[in-house]
Parts: structure tokens; C-alpha cells; sequence
């Protein structure tokens, strides 16, 4: 009897599948979640019961929890370290702050394992940092550092890719500042799952999190990008960490974006711009400048708009080319815009405009490979759209921003005064924009058109279009 007790099999791990975008977890596969409704997001995740309770072990000595009133809170002041590169602190919200958890998203090949060595070679003559890489050895990073002619002699390299031993290592080591080069790379040994599935991302994730914030490291992770564009791995895990910042760009031009997307300590949306060079990456401390592509004479179909992005304003040029559709079913094209409110403007052009672009193929592209999200970009889409179609360029120093109605009203927008400013500063002489924009204080050298509604719109551009 004895015997055949020893023999007994043992029990299997329980299989469950958990969602890719909320992280909701279910006994059985199916092809819709039932939680948040997203098809084909479900994978199977073995769960492996944890040994002792040491799956959340402090590292800090383990304070317990106590429940206080907020009146009895006393709100410090946040310390933050200047990372050496004033577009980073920029996106940042005016640098780094001790304990925060920053993930930095992008295409292969965009930029962030670059950045992130410029940044943390800086940073290590006044911090101690930590420089963990999964995806390189010690000597591939300081082949890259070479070549981008980086000096980082107090910079500590780790190529490890298990948390434990991560987190072991940097409870003895100290440091202020880590880098984990990719979160997709990291693997937990509470989990039997491949590194870089959902649960292995999220459990390793929480882990790391959870060790910032108990010694007060600042961390940067880096993550992979879908082909979709979105962060690879649980939704859950953009809501674990501070600060959410996404590399835009094509790997193959020379100027990247750096947007945030989500940040605890600073302003959203916020936008810094490099340029790649041969010696890493540059800041550019005059974006405007680069996006806009002055030509030698007026064209048709070319607008400058003022964008607002984070805390900064922002010219960029928005193209449109309106030509005969050779198809049943007319095309509408974006890039750097929503296609829907296009095709949105486009109805409000025809309903309180009289244009109607029915048989007409519509593309319109901001340059630069900037994403201008914002609605103050409906009017610089119609001006260029009617000047697409008609043939006929807008004068050169005009500049316009507002947001169009359904009603066929201009609306304002946020920062008008702001955006005004930094038009005149880069020699425009005329502005379109709502009446409610309109500036108190007449501004030097730069006559303001203020409009309405579309039909008043109209009237001001007759003698141009």
C-alpha cells in the first residue's frame, strides 16, 4: 500500500488563459474576452503556486501598512535628477524622480537602447546606475558605447535575464538609477511560461515595480512594440508603471520623437525631438523649425498649423492632395490625423461649405511624421483640402489652428494666445482662427482674421481661393 502511495502521479499545474489587454483571466479559451471585449487576446498561462510566500519578499526591510488620515499627510517636494538631455527631462516632466517606473516603447531599431546608454552614462558621474541587459552581452554594449563615442566609466553592466537574481544583484549593488533592457527578455521562476509571455511580463513587471518603490530606485524598462504599434504584453502592465513614453519615427529618417503618453509626475502628451547622428542621439531644441518645409514658392495644398503639444507649441505643415477617383469608392488617406474625422470634415465642407468631394480620392499628411491628435487641426485640413482642389496656393506667412463643428462652427482651443506667440516669432504675418481665440493685446507684426463659423471662413479666403 505504501508502495503505491510513493507511485502516485502528481497533480498537474492548473492551465488558465489570461487576456493580453486587460489581464482578465478565465478557466477556459475563447475567441472574445468577457471582460473587455478584445477577440483573439486570450493565451494560456500555467499557474504555479509560489514556495513560502516569498513571491513579493521586501527588499527593504518590510514596513508593514498603516491606514492614515490625508489631513495627516505631510506632501514633500519631488527631487529630480537631470539625466543630462533636456528633451528626456522635458518628457520627463522636469527629470527623474526617485522610485519612478518609467516604460519606454518602440519600433526596432528607433532608438530607445541608445538613448537610454547616452542618458545613464550621464547620469552615472553623479548616480550610481545599473545597466541590465537581456537581449546583449557586456561586450556588445560597450562595442555601442565605443561607437557612439560614450565614456561611461562608472556605468556597472549586468547581463542577467532572471528577475530574482536581478533583484538579489541590485539589493547588494545599491544603485539610484537601473535600466532593464527588455522587459520582454526577463523571465520570474514562480511561472513555467517563455519569457515574454503575458503572465511572465506582468509577474516580472510587478516585481520590479515593487522593488522601486520599496528602495527608491528610478528605473527605466524597455518594451516591444506590436506591429500594430502598441506596447507587446498585458494592457495591465502600462498601468503598473509612472511614466509611459513612446519613440515615433521611421528607423530609417533622421529625427525621432519621444511622446508621453502617461506621466504621474508631469504634463501628457509632452514631446521631445532628436536627431540620430553618427555620435548617438542629438536634441532638437528648435523642433518647429525642422517641420516645416518652407518652399520656394507658394503650392497648393500646403498649411501651416500651430499644435500644442504637453507645454510647448508647435508649427508643423499639413499637406493635402485632392485628386479624381478612378475607384467606386472614393479614398481617404491619413497620416499623422484620424481618418474618421476627415471624412467627418470633409461631410461639413460639403453640407455648409456647398464643396462636395463625393468622386474625389483625399489624402492628407502632416510632415515630418509628427501625429497631431488635437482637434485645433480641423481648419488647417480644410484650408488645405480647398486649396488642393481648387489649385490655388495660401500665402506663404498665414497660419491657422481651430477646431471645426458639425454645425459648421469654429470652435477654440486651448493656449490660443500661446500659439500666436510662437507664429509671429517664426516671421508669419496673417492667422485664421475662432473668434473666441481672438487676442486681447493686438501682437506685433501679425494681423489676426478671426472667423466664426465656416461661411465667414469662406468670405476671408475668397480673394485667396
Amino acid at each position: 500500500m505504501a508502495f503505491r502511495l510513493l507511485l502516485q502521479p502528481m497533480a498537474k499545474p492548473k492551465i488558465t488563459y489570461s487576456c493580453s489587454a486587460c489581464g482578465a483571466r478565465t478557466g477556459q479559451w475563447a475567441g472574445q474576452c468577457g471582460e473587455c471585449g478584445g477577440w483573439n487576446t486570450l493565451s494560456e498561462v500555467t499557474a504555479i503556486k509560489a514556495a513560502g510566500g516569498q513571491r513579493y519578499a521586501g527588499y527593504a526591510g518590510g514596513i508593514a501598512a498603516q491606514v492614515v488620515t490625508l489631513s495627516s499627510v505631510r506632501p514633500q517636494g519631488q527631487v529630480r535628477n537631470s539625466v543630462g538631455l533636456e528633451e528626456l527631462d522635458r518628457v520627463l516632466g522636469g527629470g527623474l524622480v526617485p522610485g519612478s517606473v518609467v516604460l519606454i516603447g518602440g519600433d526596432p531599431g528607433i532608438g530607445k537602447s541608445t538613448l537610454l546608454l547616452q542618458a545613464l552614462a550621464t547620469l552615472s558621474g553623479t548616480l550610481t546606475s545599473l545597466y541590465v541587459t537581456g537581449e546583449e552581452s557586456p561586450q556588445q554594449v560597450a562595442l555601442r558605447a565605443s561607437r557612439l563615442g560614450i565614456e561611461g566609466g562608472e556605468l556597472r553592466l549586468l547581463s542577467e535575464t532572471s528577475v530574482e537574481q536581478i533583484l538579489a544583484i541590485a539589493a547588494k549593488e545599491r544603485p539610484q538609477v537601473m535600466v532593464l533592457d527588455s522587459i520582454q527578455t526577463l523571465y520570474t521562476e514562480t511561472l513555467q511560461s517563455a519569457p515574454g509571455s503575458v503572465a511572465q511580463v506582468r509577474e516580472s513587471a510587478a516585481q520590479l515595480v515593487r522593488f522601486a518603490k520599496q528602495t527608491g530606485t528610478a528605473m527605466f524598462l524597455v518594451g516591444h512594440v506590436t506591429k500594430e504599434g502598441a506596447l507587446a504584453g498585458p494592457r495591465v502592465l502600462e498601468h503598473m508603471v509612472d511614466t509611459v513614453l513612446y519613440f515615433e519615427g521611421d528607423p530609417g529618417d533622421r529625427f525621432r520623437i519621444l511622446r508621453a503618453i502617461k506621466n504621474r509626475f508631469g504634463a501628457v502628451n509632452e514631446l521631445g525631438v532628436f536627431a540620430m547622428t553618427e555620435g548617438g542621439l542629438k536634441e532638437v531644441h528648435n523642433p518647429s523649425a525642422i517641420f516645416l518645409s518652407r518652399h520656394e514658392q507658394a503650392v497648393p495644398g500646403s498649411v501651416v498649423m500651430v499644435t500644442w503639444e504637453g507645454t510647448r507649441p508647435l508649427l508643423v505643415e499639413v499637406q493635402a492632395l485632392v485628386d479624381d477617383s478612378q475607384l467606386g469608392n472614393p479614398r481617404r488617406v491619413t497620416l499623422g490625423l484620424e481618418q474618421n474625422r476627415l471624412s467627418m470634415l470633409l461631410a461639413v465642407l460639403h453640407r455648409h461649405g456647398g464643396l462636395a468631394l463625393g468622386d474625389q480620392d483625399v489624402f492628407v499628411n502632416v510632415v515630418g511624421g509628427v501625429r497631431v491628435s488635437e482637434t485645433a487641426a480641423d481648419l488647417a485640413v480644410l484650408l488645405a483640402v480647398m486649396s488642393s482642389y481648387r489649385n490655388k496656393p495660401l500665402p506663404e506667412h498665414l497660419i491657422v489652428f481651430g477646431e471645426v463643428g458639425l454645425s459648421g462652427e469654429l470652435r477654440p482651443v486651448p493656449n490660443g494666445q500661446g500659439r500666436l506667440h510662437e507664429a509671429a516669432k517664426h516671421g508669419f504675418r496673417q492667422a485664421i482662427i475662432p473668434t473666441a481665440n481672438q487676442p486681447k493685446k493686438a501682437i506685433r507684426e501679425l494681423e489676426v482674421i478671426a472667423v466664426s463659423n465656416l461661411s465667414q471662413l469662406l468670405d476671408a479666403v475668397a480673394g485667396l481661393l
